[in-house]
């Protein structure tokens, strides 16, 4: 690995090493991550779940029928996301690395989703869904709500 990286929550309890480069690195605009996390878009990173290594004990709460959200149960820091269908992987919260600049975002998922007032500057590849070589899950879109006048 080019370099260590390491994380946690806002107020210290709990804290994350990682043993890996992450890959699939993207922004996800589904509404359970916005909600979960009160903010527009998740930037989130991926590694083997072996290499993420935890100190201190993050709560875990089953935020969908196919995963569960870890977080610090005295800030409400949300440091990650584990998923049914890749139970070998677990994606982590790029913001809540130390050094967040180490992980750019390569694309965004659910931008179908995305509140419509928001966008980001890049040219990255935009997915209505998820990728389509999402592993472990069949290709799941949502479309967009339609306008009020």
């Amino acid at each position: 690995m080019k370099h260590e990286m390491q994380g946690g929550c806002l107020c210290g309890a709990v804290r994350y090493r990682l043993e890996s480069e992450p890959f699939d690195v993207g922004y996800c605009h589904c509404t359970i991550c916005r909600r979960a996390t009160g903010a527009p878009v998740v930037a989130f990173g991926t590694v083997p779940f072996g290499d993420f290594l935890v100190s201190g004990s993050p709560c875990r709460r089953r935020s969908t029928e196919f995963g569960e959200r870890w977080f610090c149960r005295e800030c409400g820091t949300q440091i990650a996301m584990h998923v049914d269908h890749q139970p070998d992987t677990i994606d982590f919260t790029i913001a809540s690395l130390d050094d967040p600049e180490l992980v750019r975002p390569q694309f965004h998922i659910f931008f179908g989703s995305r509140i419509e007032w928001f966008d980001s500057a890049d040219r990255l590849p935009r997915y209505y869904g998820f990728r389509p070589e999402t592993r472990g899950l069949e290709p799941v879109t949502f479309s967009r709500r339609p306008r009020s006048n």
